[in-house]
């Protein structure tokens, strides 16, 4: 609950027909606990000479094209349906050691966290921003302080629509008070790390609920944060919508930078002038009522 169906498209317009270089592409959503693809297709015009398929470091899908043909349209069409099943996250998830920050993760967990830990941003005043969600011991309960972290953003921040390539420094989004969903997440990520609690970049779709209609319609691509908390795992936060848990997210790609996370990214060969536009629509359809019954806790 709900089967969520996805349907992205991204045209590249060309005055003259060009030469394709290799197109790598992440656009199909992970096979994760909370969610599972019961089908995934794809359409590439022109049709590629070769399409590979692989899973990167992280278990995210990846697709990589190459073509033979020269044209003045590349378009790249994927359609997914998702049996998703909402997941909050509440205090008695975490594991008692880790109810109060800070703590330190379990040995065995430290290795494969290491990554997602290292300061992205190292500064003083994103880190004063940080421990200005503490108690003047230095202290606090860890459930309250990411949930608080989170809803902060979302209500002081303005978030904005940027087109420009690339992540704003999380110093900047802090000092403008502005940025993206990616820019955001990154600032989330970064003042986390700054009090050395793990978290990691996560792109995909953000599913858009319409309450007047059975048939749930909108959506786009966006990006949020996931935070390894001892008992639960890793658990989604989106300091843009202030929400806490899987609901209305579809995970593609998590990742440790955003530049891994590109949905697609390729080469072509021609005058610089011959590049028109490019167009990406996304469209979200939920099925109410259908799917695997919803687990509202971990």
């Amino acid at each position: 609950m709900p089967i969520l169906t996805v349907r992205h498209i991204t045209t590249y317009h060309y005055k003259h027909p060009v030469a394709f270089g290799e197109h790598r592409m992440m656009l199909r959503p992970r096979d994760d606990d909370d969610q599972v693809v019961l089908d995934s297709e794809i359409m590439i015009t022109p049709e590629p000479s070769l399409l590979t398929w692989t899973q990167d470091h992280f278990g995210n899908h990846v697709a990589i094209a190459r073509f033979a043909e020269r044209a003045s349209e590349l378009c790249v069409e994927s359609t997914i349906r998702v049996d998703h099943v909402p997941i909050g996250f509440y205090a008695t998830d975490i594991e008692e050691f880790a109810r109060t920050h800070p703590f330190t993760y379990a040995e065995n967990d430290k290795a494969g966290l290491a990554r997602f830990i290292a300061p992205l941003s190292p500064h003083p005043e994103l880190h004063r921003w940080a421990t200005g969600f503490l108690r003047e011991d230095g202290a606090a309960n860890t459930h309250e302080l990411l949930v608080d972290m989170t809803q902060t953003i979302k209500r002081t921040f303005k978030h904005v629509a940027r087109h420009e390539k690339g992540v704003q420094d999380p110093l900047q989004t802090l000092q403008l008070a502005s940025g993206s969903c990616r820019d955001l997440a990154v600032l989330l990520i970064a003042a986390l790390h700054s009090l050395g609690i793990a978290a990691r970049f996560v792109s995909g779709y953000l599913h858009l609920a319409d309450d007047d209609d059975d048939r749930v319609t909108g959506g786009n691509t966006h990006a949020w944060v996931q935070v390894y908390v001892p008992g639960p795992g890793w658990v989604d936060f989106d300091p843009s919508s202030g929400m806490v848990g899987n609901q209305n997210l579809v995970r593609v790609a998590v990742v440790h930078e955003p530049r891994e996370a590109i949905p697609l990214q390729g080469t072509w060969i021609g005058s610089a002038s011959d590049h028109l536009a490019m167009k990406v629509a996304v469209k979200v359809t939920a099925d109410a009522g259908a799917g695997r019954n919803a687990g509202m806790g971990r």
